[in-house]
């Protein structure tokens, strides 16, 4: 048992916060700033409140730790793909946290050449994480980019490939991500700003010159808008790239002259998205235009790209969201989804003949790989279901075949795909829309009112959480949980128009969505409000926020991961992360019919003096995307408002950021922290 302890109080210090002649007081307002050390000494008393109040699960949690570590092959390597004469490859190795990087020049039997060893990078530092790699088209060298906050601002870097040394020039505050011009001494590359993160320019660097002397290519000035570059898989253009969430805008120039000026494809027009590839002497265009919602394929020539010279390739459908395309020397392949459903599509250029990949699940997901190479007949692609290890499979799209190259393998022994059974099941929303969730539980686990169910979901920004396997989940499964991911409308599970129902003034859809699916759960019996969990992180974290204003009543418990739950507070302060750039998925609060909406249910300005769910909520000191003071402020309201004595705890990772412990073994120890607060609710011990 928890022997009662006294959780620690926030001082309120109220402020004022005033609108549209609206006003609200945050008593709490004064955790934002953490280089305030009364800040960070609250910080740290909730987590020895978090440590001593799950004390008694400490065994518990470094068992189950051990067992989600136990069924991962420690010594292992990713499949190999060739790009420009090199085979590239991503080792891992018994006891070691991170990732080797390695090379093997024309065969898989060549010497190997070692790029990056992770494990002696990260020496020294509590987090660590290399993005970016971009190798020269010479092979001579490789430019990368390194986090050792968690802040997601990387320092890039170059590497001689040849003596293995890397140059001086480092360059602070990018995204970590970086382009080789055909010259291979020309690098392009995006800047952050340093307060709000937004990437917001594009510079050249010549290699062996002063960082200081790099030039600005250009500067996206409309604070909505966030910017990228690329270079094309024919390896013709260079292409920077302007991003808002409704609208995109692409410059282009020939790799072969990085020192010309870009031209502008398609110059901006508010919402027309678009995406391009090149292929031949042409652009092949990814495109909403022409009010397509669910996407369409255009194709222009590459000499005039205006949109009036754009003609239709494949055409819009209403019950098909037309995701991706990736181009080949005799084949296009196109990434589709239907009624929730990844679909592959194989088209030859030259006849037009067409066929789609087989898949026979009613829950998988299925995805284009690691297709660099442009002259093969082989589409590398991965398929994984709730049941079934995530497989890399080489298709050959001539004689539609396929090679299984490597199928996850999972340790221990114990499992086996048979063990479990994965369903999709439809609740009813209040409005009459059909809410699709992908089921998994073990087959001895019976469906009633003492079953427990976690029920997870994200619900934002278009993201689709499709129904993956997981080696971690099987620690819920094998102990008698039943796991849901709820495909909320936020998603585009079931195409663009489940997006736009459950965005901006549409938002509440996807509280009401979850809440729904839960009702639909606790009637048919697979579990009952006392033994009903509901999971989410950042995004996910706000619909956790808003289903526990709303419907406490529902769950017994509710994990929120890096929660973003002050919602008017953060859209109204333009300085930090994201805010900008985010109108067009929450709205401007400075907008009053905005204000009033958001008002409505963001978590922080809704919590009451009522009963709550036990909370496991965390958070990163650290964090760029969601700030660590929202979920913090959060707690402290919630503590102060709440009726009754269910757990409340708060857990900050005061090393990391949004995405948690950098080390693969370490983020195992926070999903066993997780599980551990589900089981102990549940009174399983082991």
């Amino acid at each position: 048992m928890i022997s009662k302890l006294n959780p620690p109080i926030a001082k309120k210090k109220p402020k004022q916060l005033s609108i549209h002649n609206h006003t609200r007081v945050d008593n709490y307002f004064w955790l934002n700033d953490r280089e305030n050390p009364e800040v960070i000494d609250y910080l740290n008393k909730e987590n020895d409140y978090y440590k001593q109040m799950t004390a008694h699960t400490k065994t518990f949690q470094a068992n189950l730790f051990e067992e989600m570590k136990s069924r991962i092959k420690e010594d292992d390597s990713s499949v190999p793909y060739k790009y420009n004469g090199y085979w590239y490859i991503v080792k891992l190795e018994k006891n070691k946290d991170y990732p080797i990087y390695i090379r093997k020049k024309e065969t898989l039997d060549a010497k190997e050449e070692l790029l990056f060893d992770c494990n002696i990078m990260a020496q020294g530092h509590a987090y660590f994480n290399l993005t970016g790699l971009s190798v020269s088209p010479d092979n001579t060298l490789i430019s990368y980019g390194i986090d050792t906050i968690g802040r997601r601002q990387y320092t890039l870097c170059v590497k001689n490939l040849i003596t293995g040394n890397s140059y001086n020039e480092q360059i602070q505050n990018t995204t970590g991500s970086a382009t080789w011009a055909n010259d291979n001494e020309t690098l392009f590359y995006t800047q952050k700003n340093p307060k709000t993160l937004r990437s917001e320019k594009i510079l050249k660097h010549k290699i062996g010159e002063n960082p200081n002397n790099d030039k600005l290519v250009y500067e996206e000035t409309d604070e909505t808008f966030g910017v990228t570059v690329y270079k094309t898989k024919s390896k013709k253009f260079i292409t920077i790239t302007s991003y808002s969430t409704l609208t995109t805008e692409s410059r282009i120039v020939n790799a072969n002259t990085p020192d010309k000026e870009f031209t502008i494809f398609q110059e901006r027009i508010k919402g027309l998205e678009y995406s391009i590839s090149h292929y031949q002497n042409s652009f092949y265009i990814l495109t909403n235009a022409d009010k397509a919602v669910n996407f369409k394929l255009m194709q222009t020539p590459d000499t005039d790209t205006t949109i009036q010279n754009w003609k239709e390739l494949i055409a819009h459908r209403e019950d098909t969201l037309l995701e991706d395309i990736d181009i080949f020397k005799d084949f296009l392949v196109i990434s589709e989804r239907s009624n929730g459903l990844n679909n592959i599509r194989i088209r030859r250029w030259d006849t037009q003949e067409e066929y789609y990949l087989p898949f026979n699940s009613e829950t998988y997901t299925a995805y284009t790989g690691t297709n660099v190479d442009f002259d093969t007949t082989l589409l590398r692609y991965g398929y994984n279901a709730l049941t079934t290890p995530t497989s890399v499979i080489d298709f050959d799209m001539e004689t539609k075949t396929k090679t299984i190259k490597k199928e996850q393998e999972v340790l221990g022994g114990k499992f086996k795909k048979e063990n479990y059974v994965s369903e999709r099941i439809w609740a009813t929303a209040t409005d009459g829309t059909r809410i699709p969730m992908s089921v998994v539980h073990h087959k001895n686990t019976i469906k009633s009112v003492s079953t427990p169910v976690l029920q997870y979901a994200y619900g934002a920004y278009g993201a689709t959480i499709d129904p993956y396997f997981s080696t971690v989940r099987l620690s819920l499964l094998d102990r008698g949980f039943i796991f849901v991911i709820a495909h909320v409308r936020g998603g585009e599970y079931l195409g663009r128009p489940w997006y736009d129902h459950g965005k901006l003034r549409h938002k509440r859809n996807s509280f009401t969505d979850f809440i729904d699916c839960s009702k639909f759960l606790i009637k048919n019996e697979y579990t009952s409000n006392t033994h009903l969990y509901a999971m989410g992180g950042s995004a996910g974290g706000l619909l956790m926020g808003a289903i526990a204003n709303l419907a406490p009543h529902l769950y017994n418990g509710i994990i929120a991961q890096v929660p973003f739950v002050d919602v008017i507070t953060t859209m109204l302060d333009d300085s930090i992360p994201l805010t900008t750039g985010e109108y067009d998925e929450w709205g401007n609060p400075n907008n009053k019919q905005d204000y009033n909406y958001i008002k409505t249910y963001s978590p922080y300005d809704n919590v009451e003096a009522k009963a709550y769910p036990n909370f496991l909520i965390t958070t990163g000191l650290h964090d760029s995307q969601v700030q660590y003071w929202e979920p913090a402020k959060w707690v402290a309201k919630l503590r102060d408002l709440k009726t009754n004595d269910k757990l409340l705890l708060l857990h900050t990772n005061m090393d990391a950021g949004h995405g948690g412990a950098s080390g693969r073994f370490e983020s195992l120890k926070e999903d066993a922290e997780e599980f551990a607060f589900l089981l102990d609710l549940e009174g399983i011990k082991s």
